[in-house]
């Protein structure tokens, strides 16, 4: 029997390469198919694909990630004080400025939820006395917006900061950069999802003028700092992944706070204590301070390809580069696969939004899945779903936390540090957990689950990240 003729009378197998649909004839013909999750890279364009090519594996490019990740991983993000915003951010205190969730974006453009949390943040300051009023003050363009981010910031969904607000201030204990984040309205109708009404504005009042203060007695009178690197690596280890479940987090940074809280009755720190006990996604905006600060850290480094801000605004979604400086790349906000609560589905969700997905970038979040089986329950899937996002994670990252671990994953770092170059080259996209917000103001949370970054910013990135060291910024 001839080689040939031998090889026709074995049990054929065969391996399929592109849209899983070319194997069904294969094996309806009676053959054993191994599927390949192939994607071309750069989106199949041919002449970025050729360029992509020239940048994978390069040296220097390596080198510089390195570089940014030691700066990411070496910050230790401390929290120091709240104080009021316009104390903080100057700019916030001289005129109408507002500072929203993700890229830039003018009111005219706005999502429902972000006008909402505009006219809500414009009715807390007094610029306005009705809801029409701030709607006009905005549309005639006496409101001045600006990203977040811009301003070493962040604040979760619509993420709307306002100059009485109470910021927490978390620093790096190394260089002394500054990060900040508003606080955590708890759960329910919120600000930040873009509900409106009595309830939404007395507990914002509250929280600039009781619960700000109480916090800022209490934490100034601590023996020493929080290290909130410390409070995430524990909670990891205790079920969350500290973007979409803080139960644990929560919990421990409560502990830290209850004795000088209590000690503080005159500052409201007994309202503040019943607030925060019931509040389980208290220390979210303390993870995306702390993620801020360490990506801070890596940004601005000369040809290094590390994503270092991922942000939403409910319209579009834009991410920046370490190497490509404040240059933000954006795309359409997609819509998040989800659980809704009862009443509510697709059709009525607000596409992605939030500066939350910076929680992400640092490598928490929907990186971190495998830390937090119980939260397949809220945002859908299986335990053995999120560790299987969490190894594809792996993929396009530079390396692992070295001080975070993850118990799951025989106490293995979670991937941190999203290379442009690995997700052009794979075509796998970035993973974040994420809440839903109806598209309409006024209304608030539906739901929440599972989005992924939208490729066409990493194209664009690529278009633009500089041919030499000697390119600017």
């Amino acid at each position: 029997m001839t080689a040939t003729e031998q090889m026709l009378n074995e049990p054929m197998v065969a391996v399929n390469v592109g849209l899983a649909g070319f194997a069904d004839p294969v094996r309806a013909a009676g053959a054993e198919v191994v599927s390949l999750d192939w994607r071309p890279p750069a989106e199949g364009d041919a002449e970025l694909g050729w360029r992509l090519a020239g940048l994978v594996g390069d040296a220097e490019i390596d080198a510089a990630n390195q570089r940014a990740l030691e700066r990411v991983q070496g910050t230790q993000p401390l929290w120091v004080d709240v104080r009021p915003a316009h104390e903080v951010i100057s700019e916030l205190g001289q005129n109408r400025l507002l500072l929203h969730a993700g890229p830039p974006i003018e009111w005219g453009s706005m999502c429902g939820p972000m006008k909402a949390a505009v006219v809500g943040a414009a009715l807390l300051e007094g610029w306005a006395h009705t809801p029409d009023e701030a709607e006009s003050l905005a549309a005639r363009g006496d409101i001045d917006f600006a990203p977040c981010h811009d301003f070493d910031a962040v604040g979760p969904m619509a993420g709307i900061i306002s100059a009485s607000q109470p910021l927490m201030v978390v620093e790096d204990a190394a260089s002394g950069s500054r990060s900040y984040s508003n606080l955590n309205e708890g759960r329910g109708r919120c600000l930040r999802y873009g509900a409106l009404g009595d309830d939404v504005m007395t507990r914002l009042r509250w929280m600039g003028e009781r619960l700000g203060p109480s916090l800022q007695a209490a934490v100034r009178s601590l023996p020493e700092p929080v290290n909130l690197k410390s409070v995430i690596a524990q909670a990891l280890q205790m079920g969350d992944e500290c973007h979409s479940r803080n139960v644990a987090a929560s919990a421990l940074l409560g502990r830290r706070l209850s004795a000088a809280l209590a000690q503080r009755a005159d500052l409201g720190g007994i309202e503040a204590l019943e607030f925060l006990a019931t509040n389980d996604y208290w220390f979210l905006n303390f993870s995306m301070a702390a993620s801020k600060l360490a990506m801070m850290a890596g940004h601005g480094i000369a040809r290094s390809t590390l994503v270092t801000t991922y942000a939403r605004n409910g319209v579009e979604v834009g991410l920046r580069v370490s190497g490509t400086g404040d240059t933000w790349f954006t795309a359409p906000a997609p819509v998040v696969d989800g659980l809704y609560f009862p009443g509510y589905g697709p059709e009525n969700a607000n596409p992605d939004i939030g500066d939350s997905a910076i929680t992400e970038v640092f490598g928490l979040g929907g990186f971190a899945l495998a830390a937090a089986p119980a939260i397949v329950g809220f945002v859908g899937g299986s335990p053995r779903d999120a560790i299987r996002t969490t190894e594809e994670m792996a993929s396009i990252t530079v390396t692992r936390h070295r001080e975070l671990q993850l118990p799951s994953l025989d106490f293995a770092g979670p991937p941190v540090g999203i290379d442009l170059r690995a997700v052009l080259d794979s075509g796998v996209r970035p993973t974040i957990t994420t809440g839903i917000a109806h598209r309409e103001p006024g209304i608030g949370q539906i739901g929440a689950g599972i989005t992924r970054m939208p490729l066409a910013c990493f194209v664009d990135a690529l278009k633009a990240f500089p041919d030499s060291p000697k390119d600017k910024l």
